[in-house]
């Protein structure tokens, strides 16, 4: 959730911060359909291999639905889906017998009773087409991420307690279905995370303590391994989104968004070291404050954005109504020096 700390203390975090880069956002999304309020949280993107220029970002609007924009920042697609907090995705998932695009939200319309809400996106028309809700336990929803392996599907469904549900996931016939395979928990308000199929691993930010890492196997430990502290220093609480820039077969970077200082912090996937730090400064597109939810992909997203696209909400964007902007990977790595 995004915070509400006031302009002089975000200044004094900035200020016992550890330094960080400066990089320009490339490109941003129209605003979204909610004004004068926290309504922007969380991306997930889409790559169309063939044409990469015709990728597409879905991004929440938790106050009333799901947008779908293109790389232009165009809002190509609306659905009112109500309270949806973060989103994910899937390509080449079986979804009712035929391949297609699966996205999933934290449905908290029910804020006793956590749910993921499935979509199949189109990404011809770039069009949601609502699939169901799967039951994922008693709490209120606030992060999601998908994990797959090649036997199953599976929802890690964050709860705002900190409770950590992993969902099984049955899209294949007409109707949806799933299991609660295992829990885990965290002890205070958590939300971000993201899974590295390569290493079953899977990530979770609690927002005032730091980062955790899980095994995400069905059958693995439900044991919490603390890998960053919200520390102040390189990452300044609220600890909000996750995101991975996977490179090889184990390595890449793990990408938080380090809220309290209006920064995001790279993790070195392969010992969980430190690694640097930047924040999106005003350019040609204006500057991101108070970040929540972001994604990253790698790979051709065209000329624009070689490399890669980083996609971050920004709590501010007055005088319009919050959205998305997009940096470059190649710009954060030359910023930060991996290259």
């Amino acid at each position: 959730m995004a915070g509400c700390a006031t302009e002089s203390t975000t200044e004094m975090l900035i200020a016992r911060a550890t330094p960080a880069m400066s990089v320009h956002a490339r490109g941003e999304t129209a605003a979204v359909a909610t004004a004068n309020a926290d309504a922007a949280d969380d991306p997930a993107i889409w790559r169309n291999a063939a044409d990469p220029r015709a990728s597409l970002i879905v991004g929440t609007d938790k106050k009333a639905g799901l947008h779908v924009y293109d790389l232009s920042g165009a809002d190509r697609f609306f659905i009112d889906a109500g309270a949806v907090n973060n989103v994910d995705l899937r390509d080449d998932v079986v979804i009712g017998g035929a391949q297609g695009i699966l996205v999933a939200a934290s449905d908290r319309n029910d804020l006793a009773n956590a749910q993921v809400a499935l979509f199949r996106l189109d990404p011809a028309t770039a069009a949601l087409t609502p699939l169901g809700k799967v039951a994922a336990g008693a709490g209120e929803a606030y992060g999601i991420c998908f994990y797959r392996t090649p036997q199953a599907l599976y929802a890690f469904m964050v709860l705002k307690d900190g409770t950590i549900n992993q969902v099984e996931l049955d899209v294949a016939g007409n109707v949806p279905g799933g299991r609660i395979v295992r829990s885990m928990k965290l002890g205070t308000q958590s939300e971000g995370c993201v899974a590295d199929e390569r290493t079953g691993r899977l990530y979770v930010a609690e927002e005032d303590v730091g980062l955790w890492r899980f095994d995400a196997s069905a059958s693995g430990s439900t044991e919490a391994i603390r890998i960053a502290a919200a520390d102040g220093r390189n990452l300044v609480a609220d600890a909000e989104g996750l995101a991975l820039a996977a490179e090889g077969e184990k390595g890449g970077y793990l990408v938080a968004s380090s809220q309290g200082d209006n920064a995001y912090v790279l993790y070195r996937l392969e010992d969980e070291s430190y690694v640097g730090r930047f924040r999106i400064a005003a350019g040609a597109v204006g500057s991101v404050e108070e970040t929540d939810g972001i994604e990253l992909a790698v790979g051709d997203f065209g000329a624009d954005y070689p490399g890669g696209l980083f996609v971050a909400q920004d709590g501010h964007n007055q005088p319009r109504a919050q959205n998305f902007k997009l940096v470059a990977w190649a710009d954060i790595r030359k910023a930060l020096g991996l290259d």
